[in-house]
């Protein structure tokens, strides 16, 4: 059992390892959509006129 325990574990850090460090990360088609997305400018509202004010204080 130790012997398959300390397989799996070995297998784990080869596997995290190459992903990692070795694959390279592919760019898709979902990524770049969402990489354009992000550059358009997004709108703002500010809502800090609706906060209430803090408990005791008075206003």
């Amino acid at each position: 059992m130790p012997y398959l325990f300390g397989g799996l574990v070995v297998l784990n850090a080869i596997t995290l390892g190459y992903y990692l460090f070795l694959q390279q990360p592919s760019t898709t088609q979902t990524l770049k959509a969402a990489q354009e997305s992000i550059v358009q400018p997004l709108e703002f509202t500010n809502s800090a006129q609706y906060i209430p004010p803090v408990i005791g204080t008075r206003d």
